[in-house]
C-alpha cells in the first residue's frame, strides 16, 4: 500500500511513519505535491557474508613488502 504525505506532516509524525514503514507500507513524502523521497522497509537486504569466501584465491608473495630496487638508489 502506498501513502502520500507532505513534508511538514512527515516531520511532525516521523516516528509514526517509521512504524508504518516497518510494517510494510510504502510512504511517499512530497513537497509542494512533488514526490521527493520514499520511506519503505529494507527487508533482509543487509545480511552477513560468510567468512573465508575467497580463501585460496589470493596469493601474497613472501617478499611483497620488500623494498623496490628503484627506490634503493635514493
Amino acid at each position: 500500500m502506498k501513502t502520500k504525505v507532505n513534508f511538514h506532516e512527515a516531520q511532525k509524525h516521523f516516528s509514526r511513519l517509521l512504524e508504518r514503514g516497518q510494517s510494510g507500507e510504502q510512504i511517499i513524502i512530497t513537497r509542494d505535491g512533488i514526490p521527493v523521497a520514499v520511506l519503505s522497509p529494507i527487508g533482509d537486504a543487509i545480511a552477513q557474508r560468510p567468512l573465508g569466501n575467497d580463501r585460496g584465491k589470493v596469493i601474497i608473495a613472501a617478499d611483497f613488502d620488500a623494498p623496490l630496487p628503484e627506490f634503493d638508489e635514493l
